[in-house]
């Protein structure tokens, strides 16, 4: 007898526990769906050639600084640099490096703005299997010490960081 009640209080947990999760269920199927979306931000443009990234692939243009003269920078205006230590399509900043120096990624084909030469811009693969942009055959990065577009604390940073000019040639590089 004393089995029966316990099999009797195990099935009414049992089905107890059913209800709860059909109830649960029927619940969120009649819910309605959060239908509210964050707003996509619009592309930032460059004062100089302003061509924003439209997706997966980075935009470069360029840039007029009062002091370095006419330089790179991508979609958002963020001054691009080269690494004086890259082989030609090899990045050779790895580990530490890619924190203050994170690479100019893309899936896509470039967009490319006024003034920045077609044939000297290319893609190189990263060890992550990540992309690479690169211009005159060497990767392209931003600093992580530039806070605002226009900005180039990197240039010349331990002598092996350039800003790039639209010739693919680094500035300032002796």
């Amino acid at each position: 007898m004393k089995n029966k009640q316990l099999n009797n209080g195990f099935n009414r947990v049992i089905v107890g526990t059913a209800l709860l999760v059909i109830f649960t269920l029927i619940l969120a199927a009649c819910s309605p769906a959060d239908s509210t979306t964050e707003a996509e931000a619009p592309p930032a443009e460059t004062e100089a050639a302003g061509v924003p990234a439209t997706g997966d692939e980075e935009a470069i243009n360029v840039a007029s600084d009062p002091t370095l003269g006419d330089i790179l920078v991508d979609g958002d205006g963020m001054t691009l640099y080269m690494f004086a230590n890259d082989e030609p399509n090899i990045s050779n900043c790895t580990g530490g490096c890619l924190e203050n120096w994170p690479p100019l990624v893309t899936q896509g084909t470039p967009v490319l703005g006024d003034g920045v030469d077609e044939s000297l811009i290319g893609t190189a693969p990263l060890a992550d299997g990540s992309m690479v942009v690169t211009y005159n055959s060497m990767p392209l990065y931003n600093f992580a010490g530039d806070t605002a577009p226009g900005d180039v604390n990197g240039q010349g940073s331990n002598d092996v960081w350039f800003v790039v000019a639209p010739d693919g040639n680094p500035v300032g590089m002796q």
